[in-house]
C-alpha cells in the first residue's frame, strides 16, 4: 500500500483508515509507504506543523516513509527544522533517504545514518533498509529530488545526484543478498528529466525492481512497466506506482517474482477513499484537530477589504472574472508574482497567471479572515514556474480570449504585464499587444522568437482548461513545480497590502470599439441594460443620469458628467463597479444591502444614502 503528496488533507483520514484496514484483513503481510510530502497544504500543518498527520500515521502502522521537498519548508524559519526533527523522533516507523545528507544540521545529530539497516530503529533516518516479507528479504530506500535546494528552504542539508546513489543502494542491498528491491521516492514520475524524475530512474538502474513514487502527483491508475534501458535495449521489468494527490487515493500494488528476484506479475489499483465509510476511532482522533481548524479559520489575517473584492459572475456578456480583468485576480497575480521571484531568486519571471475559474469566491469589506482566503481558492493548487517562447505566450492568450466576451474558465488574469486583444476577431486572431514590464519599469512588447518565464498554477502549467500550449511545455520539462500553496501566496500578499482598495488597473483591454466610442451621450432616464461601457471603452454621459437597476447584474465601466442617480432594488450578486462621477452619487431611493456591491467608484460631490 503506498500514499504521497498527501499535503496534509487529513479530512477524509478516517476513510484512508478504513481503506488500510480493508486491505490489511486480506493481505496481512502488505507493506505500507510513504513517498514524502506529508507537511504544507491546509491549516492541520500551519497549526500543528505534522503532529497530527503523525499520530495518524503511527496508528496505521506505516512502515517507512522517505523525504519530500515540503519537509524542508521551514528551514528559512526561527525554528530552522526542529518541526520535522520533532516529526522524525516521534514516528513509530523509520525514515528513508539515500541522497540526503543531514549532518551538517545538527537537529538531526544521533538520528541520521548513511547506512542500510535490517533492524532499523523508529525514529530514526537510514539510507535503506531490509524489511522480511513473506520469508523474503525485501531492501526499501528513499529519494528526494534535487530540485529542493532550489524550491524549498533545507538550508544546510545536502542532496545528492539520486543516479549515483540508487546505483549505491541496489549493489549494497545485493552485496547482503537482497534482489527485491523497492525505491520510495520522490523525483516524479514525469517531472524534468533533466534534474531527476522515476521514469529516468528505471531505464538508468538497474536492479531496482518497484518504485513507489511522488512529488508530481501523478494519478495512475495501473502500475506502469518499464522494461527498457536507457539505451533502449530489454532489460529486466521496473514496476513504477504513483497515488495521486492529497490522499484522495490509497494506492496498492501487487508483484510476484520468479526465483532469481526477477518480476514475473505486477497488479494495482488505486481504492477511492471517497466512496468508503469513515473507521470511528480515526474520526474521533481527527475531531480534536478539525475543531482547533474550525476555530482558526475564523481568524483575521491581518487585512483590511477597505470594500467587496467582488468574485462577478454572468451568463450573458457582463462583467465576469471568466472574462474580465478583476481586482480580486490583479491581487492574486501580483501575489503569485511576487512569490515566484522570491522563491527562485529570479526576478526575470515576466509575470504571472490565473485561470478565472480557478477563483471560486469573492472577500467581503472588512476584516479577511483565514476561511475567505481559502474559499477564494480551495483547490489546494500550487505554484509553478515555466519557459515558453514569445510566440506560446500569444497561443496561450488566444486560449484565454477565445470565447470572449463570454466565460471562458480559463481566461487569464495577469500580473506584471498588459495584454490587448480585439473580442470582434475571429477566434485565434484576436491578440493585438502582449507587453511585460521590463527592470526599467517600462511596458517592452514581447518577442516571438525569444524565451520567457512566467508563473502559474500547477493545474494550469500542466495543460489545465485546454492548455494544450502548457501541457507540450510540461512534457519537455519546461515547469517547475514550487510546490507553494496558492491560498498562502494570496494570504501573504493580503497582509503585505494591509488596507485593500479594489482597483481595476486595465491590464487587460479589449479594443473592439463600437460606432462613434469616444462620443458623448445624453443623460436622463437610462435603461439598466444599456448603461454600461468595456474597461477599455467606458461610456460617458454629458449631463445627470438615472438609473433603476432592479434584474440588473451590472452596473460598471462610465463617466457621468453630472449626478448618477440610482434607484430600484439591489440584485444579490449585482456588481457596480468602474464609474466616475462627476457629480454626486444618489443612493437614497435603493432598496436592499448596498455595502458590499460597489468597487472601484470614484464620486467628485456627494455620496447621498
Amino acid at each position: 500500500m503506498h500514499t504521497n503528496d498527501t499535503h496534509a488533507h487529513l479530512d477524509n483520514i478516517a476513510k484512508r483508515t478504513t481503506a488500510i484496514k480493508n486491505v490489511r484483513d486480506k493481505k496481512p503481510n502488505s507493506l505500507l509507504l510513504d513517498a514524502g510530502d506529508v507537511f504544507s497544504g491546509t491549516l492541520y500543518f500551519n497549526e500543528f506543523q505534522g503532529k497530527a498527520d503523525l499520530e495518524f500515521m503511527n496508528l496505521l502502522r506505516y512502515d517507512a516513509m522517505t523525504f519530500g521537498n515540503h519537509e524542508f519548508d521551514l528551514g528559512s524559519s526561527k525554528e530552522g527544522h526542529q518541526a520535522l526533527s520533532d516529526f522524525i523522533k516521534g514516528a513509530n516507523f523509520p525514515f528513508i533517504s539515500a541522497n540526503v545528507d543531514f549532518s551538517k544540521d545538527n537537529r538531526f545529530t544521533g538520528l541520521f545514518t548513511d547506512l542500510i539497516s535490517s533492524k532499523p530503529e523508529k525514529g530514526k533516518i537510514y539510507n535503506g533498509i531490509i524489511k522480511e516479507i513473506n520469508g523474503e528479504k525485501v531492501g526499501i530506500f528513499g529519494l528526494t529530488t534535487e530540485e529542493t535546494k532550489d524550491i524549498s528552504s533545507p538550508g544546510s542539508i545536502v542532496f545528492e545526484n539520486y543516479i549515483k546513489e540508487a546505483e549505491k543502494a541496489v549493489k549494497a542491498f545485493e552485496g547482503q543478498g537482497v534482489d527485491k528491491i523497492i525505491a520510495l521516492t520522490h523525483i516524479g514520475y514525469d517531472d524534468n528529466a533533466n534534474i531527476d524524475n522515476d521514469l529516468t530512474l528505471a531505464a538508468a538502474v538497474e536492479g531496482i525492481d518497484v518504485i513507489v513514487g511522488g512529488h508530481s502527483h501523478t494519478q495512475l491508475n495501473k502500475p506502469v512497466i518499464i522494461n527498457k534501458d536507457s539505451n533502449n535495449k530489454a532489460k529486466d521489468p521496473t514496476i513504477i506506482v504513483q497515488a495521486y494527490q492529497y490522499s484522495d487515493f490509497l494506492g496498492t500494488v501487487d508483484v510476484e517474482f520468479d526465483g532469481k528476484g526477477k518480476v514475473t506479475k505486477a497488479n494495482g489499483e488505486l481504492i477511492e477513499l471517497s466512496k468508503l465509510k469513515e473507521d470511528p476511532e480515526a474520526a474521533n482522533i481527527l475531531k480534536k484537530y478539525s475543531d482547533q481548524i474550525k476555530e482558526v479559520s475564523s481568524k483575521p489575517i491581518g487585512a483590511r477589504a477597505l470594500s467587496e473584492l467582488t468574485n462577478p459572475r454572468t451568463s450573458a456578456t457582463g462583467p465576469s472574472v471568466r472574462n474580465s480583468e478583476t481586482a480580486l485576480g490583479n491581487i492574486i497575480t501580483d501575489g503569485m508574482l511576487a512569490k515566484a521571484r522570491a522563491q527562485t531568486k529570479n526576478t526575470n519571471i515576466i509575470m504571472a497567471l490565473q485561470n478565472g475559474g480557478g477563483i471560486r469566491s469573492g472577500i467581503n469589506a472588512g476584516e479577511i479572515t483565514v476561511g475567505e482566503v481559502i474559499t477564494v481558492l480551495p483547490f489546494g493548487n500550487t505554484l509553478a514556474t515555466m519557459t515558453l517562447t514569445g510566440v506560446e505566450l500569444k497561443q496561450a492568450f488566444e486560449i484565454s480570449f477565445k470565447e470572449s466576451p463570454k466565460e471562458n474558465g480559463g481566461f487569464l488574469h495577469v500580473s506584471g504585464a498588459k495584454v490587448e486583444y480585439d473580442s470582434k476577431k475571429p477566434a485565434g486572431q484576436r491578440v493585438i499587444s502582449i507587453k511585460y514590464k521590463d527592470s526599467a519599469n517600462n511596458y517592452t512588447e514581447i518577442k516571438e522568437e525569444v524565451s520567457y518565464t512566467v508563473a502559474t498554477n500547477a493545474f494550469t502549467a500542466k495543460g489545465g482548461d485546454g492548455y494544450d500550449v502548457f501541457k507540450k511545455a510540461y512534457e519537455e520539462g519546461r515547469v517547475t513545480d514550487l510546490g507553494l500553496s496558492d491560498w498562502e501566496n494570496l494570504a501573504e500578499q493580503l497582509v503585505s497590502l494591509k488596507e485593500i482598495k479594489p482597483k481595476i488597473e486595465g491590464r487587460i483591454v479589449d479594443v473592439s470599439e463600437e460606432e462613434n466610442p469616444n462620443a458623448e451621450l445624453p443623460g436622463g432616464n437610462v435603461a439598466g441594460a444599456d448603461f454600461s461601457g468595456t474597461i477599455s471603452t467606458p461610456k460617458v454621459y454629458k449631463e445627470s443620469v438615472t438609473v433603476d437597476i432592479t434584474d440588473i447584474s451590472s452596473l460598471s465601466n462610465a463617466v457621468i458628467k453630472g449626478d448618477l442617480i440610482i434607484t430600484g432594488t439591489l440584485s444579490k450578486n449585482i456588481t457596480i463597479s468602474n464609474i466616475k462621477v462627476e457629480g454626486n452619487l444618489d443612493l437614497s431611493a435603493v432598496k436592499g444591502d448596498s455595502d458590499n456591491s460597489f468597487n472601484n467608484i470614484e464620486v467628485t460631490g456627494e455620496t447621498i444614502f
